[in-house]
C-alpha cells in the first residue's frame, strides 16, 4: 500500500472522528441546540460512535486515528503499521500528518454545521470546549497523569486484543473509548489523542468565530504530551506483559 493511500485513509478517518466527536460536544454545549445540556454521558457515547465510524472509514490504513496509537505500535516492536505498510520514519510521519490534518478538517466542518449556534453562544469557554479538552480542576501534574493513564488503557487494550484499532474491531474500540470516558474522563475530558485535541484547537485559533476568546495554549501541551507518554507506555507494556505471563506459566 502506498503512503499516499495511508495518508488519505487517516485524513478521512480522523476527520470523521473529530467531526462527529466535536459535533456531539457542540450539540451539548452550545446554546439553542436540540441537544443542549444533554450531559457528559451523551458526550461519551457520541465520541464512542465517532470512533466507530472513524475506524470503519480508515480501515485500509488500520485506522490509527491517533498519534498515541501509532507511537504505541512503533514501540510495540511490530513490523508493519498495516498490511503492506512497513514501520519506518516515512510511514510514521505519514500517519502523524494524516491524523493531524484530518482532525483539523473535521473540526472545521463541525464549526460549519453549528455556525449559527457558535455565533449565538455567549460563553467563550463553551466554544473552546467544543473543539478541545480542558480540566475540571487545573493541576498540571495531575491533569498529565490522568491523560497518561487514559491513553495507556486505550493503547494497551488495543494492542493486547487486536493489534490495531481495525484489528480489534470498530465496535470494540468504540466501547473501549466509551468505557474510558465514563471511567476516567471526568478530570480532563479524556483527550487520549494528541491529534484530536491539537488539530481542533488550531482550528479554534484560526477560524473567524465570534467572541471565541483564548484557545488556552498554556494547557494545550498536556493533551499532547500525556497521550504520547501513555501511548508509549501502553505499547511497551503490551510487548512485555505477554512475555512475563508466558515465562511465569
Amino acid at each position: 500500500m502506498s503512503l499516499g493511500i495511508v495518508f488519505l485513509s487517516e485524513v478521512f478517518g480522523t476527520g470523521m472522528l473529530t467531526l462527529l466527536g466535536c459535533g456531539v460536544v457542540a450539540n451539548v454545549a452550545l446554546r439553542g441546540t436540540k441537544g443542549n445540556s444533554g450531559g457528559f454521558l451523551m458526550v461519551t457515547w457520541g465520541w464512542g460512535i465517532a470512533v466507530f465510524c472513524g475506524v470503519f472509514v480508515a480501515a485500509k490504513s488500520a485506522a490509527h486515528l491517533n498519534p498515541a496509537v501509532t507511537l504505541g505500535l512503533l514501540l510495540n516492536g511490530k513490523a508493519e503499521y498495516a498490511p503492506g505498510v512497513t514501520i519506518d520514519f516515512a510511514s510514521t510521519l505519514t500517519y502523524f500528518g494524516g491524523e493531524m490534518v484530518g482532525a483539523f478538517l473535521g473540526a472545521v466542518v463541525c464549526w460549519l454545521a453549528y455556525k449559527q449556534h457558535f455565533d449565538d453562544e455567549p460563553e467563550p469557554a463553551g466554544k473552546l470546549g467544543t473543539f478541545s479538552t480542558g480540566p475540571a480542576i487545573r493541576s498540571t501534574p495531575w491533569n498529565l497523569i490522568t491523560e497518561i493513564i487514559g491513553t495507556f488503557v486505550l493503547v494497551f487494550v488495543i494492542l493486547t486484543l487486536g493489534g490495531t484499532p481495525s484489528g480489534l474491531g470498530p465496535l470494540a474500540v468504540a466501547l473501549l473509548v466509551v468505557g474510558i470516558g465514563v471511567s476516567l474522563g471526568g478530570p480532563t475530558g479524556y483527550a487520549i489523542n494528541p491529534a484530536r485535541d491539537l488539530g481542533p484547537r488550531i482550528a479554534h485559533a484560526v477560524l473567524p468565530i465570534k467572541g471565541k476568546g483564548s484557545s488556552d495554549w498554556a494547557y494545550s501541551w498536556i493533551p499532547v504530551v500525556g497521550p504520547l507518554v501513555g501511548g508509549a507506555l501502553g505499547g511497551l507494556a503490551a510487548r512485555i506483559v505477554p512475555i512475563i505471563v508466558t515465562a511465569a506459566s
